[in-house]
């Protein structure tokens, strides 16, 4: 049976929060801007985009050739979508009529039979549906898409939808059910059909996503039959993906079988959020278990402690169980934005405080971090561990920088971050016929079924939430609030009266009639803590990193010198946590504790232990990191 939990839509929520309400204004006033001024090429010294110059090409109305990723289009799409979310944050005209400019390019350039990619309509080399492993038109299609869906929601404007359904169609009519078999090379399309169908009703769309899916893995060597070798690689400037190589894009195996996560790391979630969608969706118990295992594999085994995935430079992807090595980490940008969106469908499908664990993870760690605190520089790669000297020399490490640059040659991270910030009022709230769950304590109000919900905090850095409510319905309903793990000394008062509820499964769960004006209280302790590595993640062997509430931290040169490896921080020393201090970093808490550092000597070996001195080691939120020039930083630290 379908799952009857649904999410409180963006439109119904607003975000007003210390510390998330600014990074959504730098969206909408810096970043947003920037991509768009990106896109156009109007960013002197930033890598070259060509995107939009790409689909004026594919309208006739330049010459040239096709500059850029294969997946150029893809930059554009996400752009979009964040700029829909901006226009929900923030009325601008400005901006809105920017968006229609795009948006009647890019029906300009759609092609008469609904067909829409740059890439095959400005080059001719290539057949159109000719190389589904590398050329990524299904991936293409998903975003825009998604952008297309978010414009419709978010902003009102049916342009692309238009569009895009004449495109869907086009799809439907080469790959639906009875006509040829496809499998996307990079999932994306699945999800984004999903979410279609959200809006349509229309169950073609559903049923091709689910077609996409189903078909995945039942041929494990479905690429090698239909990757033609005269043009293996050529979308990719003649590297060609091993079209064997079916752990690569989770092809090996079905869906439904499917137990370790593996092969490209985005590619790998993307899949998972289409799952858990149409697990939920349709009430498919056996795509539902399957996504459970998958995300206790990645969360237990191969997730870094920011939420990291991807520990292997090569292929962007996983490597196996336990393999974590912290200065040669990937954890691409986009890997951890997907996290989010694959526990926010978890959460559709049963309400588990792991997933909103999960969110809150990775929101205040490994996907924030991918952004300088200015808005406009970006990291594709999330290292636990960075020394400029060396990670400059190896090639093992050529994919880690040690400063975030303007842009990517593959800018797909930095509008996948912004388009997750501008949308984080709709991963707040889930509701049912009975209940209302929040899932993380982000200032906000929402409108809901049951009752109008105030939500005030001083989070991250105070454990201090209250819930007013207002506009009730006048019957009896349940206020679910998510209690993170991190938690502790849990106290919950109704109408200033201490309760002791029941918390079940990370919920705290409070069943009564409610009345307008009521308010709950939600008080927790957040003492800096050491968080330890299982014993089989060899790279973190001996070594202890730092944490407060939600926030993983990590040691810079800045504030503690050069060779941060010999630092040491002794068990028993105490961890302070120094007072909320708004002129660092944007505003931080930090932590101090008394450690060693050890001397260097001139020997390479001795059979003496190092000697060392006292000295006062400063932790700052690893989302903070380069944010005041080139320096090292590491996450764990030996005792």
């Amino acid at each position: 049976m379908a799952s009857r939990l649904r999410e409180v839509p963006l439109s119904q929520v607003r975000v007003n929060d210390a510390f998330w309400s600014s990074r959504q204004k730098l969206m909408t006033d810096v970043t947003i801007p920037y991509m768009e001024k990106i896109l156009r090429d109007e960013v002197e010294g930033a890598e070259k985009s060509n995107a939009i110059r790409n689909f004026r090409m594919a309208a006739k109305e330049e010459s040239g050739e096709f500059y850029g990723m294969v997946f150029q289009d893809s930059d554009v799409a996400k752009w979009l979508e964040a700029a829909a979310y901006s226009l929900a944050l923030k009325e601008d005209e400005g901006l809105r009529a920017r968006i229609r400019e795009i948006v009647a390019l890019i029906g300009r350039a759609q092609q008469a039979d609904g067909y829409l990619n740059t890439y095959f309509t400005v080059q001719d080399k290539v057949p159109r549906w000719s190389n589904l492993l590398e050329c990524h038109e299904l991936y293409c299609a998903g975003h825009m898409l998604e952008a297309a869906v978010a414009l419709h929601e978010s902003a009102g404007m049916d342009e692309l939808l238009h569009i895009m359904l004449r495109f869907v169609d086009h799809i439907i009519d080469r790959y639906g059910e009875g006509k040829l078999e496809g499998i996307p090379g990079h999932q994306e399309i699945e999800l984004a059909l999903l979410r279609l169908y959200n809006v349509t009703g229309d169950v073609r769309h559903r049923d091709m996503a689910l077609r996409f899916l189903n078909l995945r893995g039942q041929d494990p060597a479905f690429f090698k039959k239909n990757t033609p070798p005269a043009i293996a690689g050529i979308c990719f400037g003649g590297y060609g993906m091993d079209p064997a190589d079916n752990l690569y894009n989770q092809s090996d195996v079905p869906v439904r079988e499917q137990t370790v996560a593996r092969g490209h790391a985005v590619r790998q979630v993307y899949m998972l959020i289409g799952m858990a969608d149409a697990a939920a969706k349709t009430g498919d118990t056996e795509m539902a278990e399957a996504c459970r295992r998958m995300f206790e594999n990645i969360t237990n085994k191969q997730m870094y402690l920011t939420g990291a995935i991807g520990s292997s430079g090569h292929l962007e992807a996983f490597s196996t169980d336990y393999d974590l090595p912290p200065d040669r980490c990937y954890g691409e940008t986009c890997a951890s934005v997907a996290m989010v969106f694959f526990a926010r469908k978890m959460l559709g499908l049963e309400m588990d405080g792991r997933y909103a664990d999960q969110m809150e993870l990775q929101l205040f760690n490994a996907a924030l971090a991918g952004m300088q605190l200015d808005g406009q520089r970006y990291f594709y790669v999330n290292p636990l561990e960075v020394n400029p000297r060396i990670t400059k020399l190896r090639n093992d490490s050529k994919h880690v920088l040690v400063e975030r640059p303007k842009w990517h040659a593959c800018a797909c991270c930095p509008p996948n971050l912004a388009r997750l910030i501008t949308s984080l009022g709709g991963y707040l709230y889930s509701e049912d016929d009975g209940a209302v769950y929040s899932h993380l304590f982000v200032g906000s109000t929402a409108k809901t079924a049951h009752a109008e919900i105030k939500l005030e905090t001083a989070y991250p850095w105070k454990g201090e939430v209250s819930y007013t409510l207002s506009a009730c319905s006048g019957k009896p309903f349940v206020l679910s609030t998510h209690i993170p793990a991190h938690a502790r000394n849990l106290r919950i008062a109704v109408n200033g009266e201490e309760i002791a509820p029941e918390i079940a499964n990370g919920y705290c769960a409070i069943a009564r009639a409610w009345q307008d004006g009521d308010k709950v209280e939600v008080r927790f302790d957040m003492p800096p803590r050491r968080v330890y590595a299982n014993p089989l993640v060899r790279d973190a062997a001996g070594q202890a990193a730092l944490a407060r509430g939600p926030i993983v931290y990590c040691i810079e040169g800045v504030d503690n010198g050069r060779d941060l490896c010999c630092l040491r921080l002794p068990r028993e020393n105490e961890l302070r946590e120094q007072p909320y201090n708004d002129a660092l970093l944007g505003g931080v808490v930090a932590i101090e504790a008394e450690a060693i550092r050890e001397t260097p000597t001139t020997s390479l070996y001795q059979e003496t232990a190092p000697q060392g001195k006292s000295v006062t080691l400063r932790a700052i939120p690893y989302y903070a990191w380069s944010n005041r020039g080139e320096n090292e930083m590491r996450v764990f630290i030996r005792e």
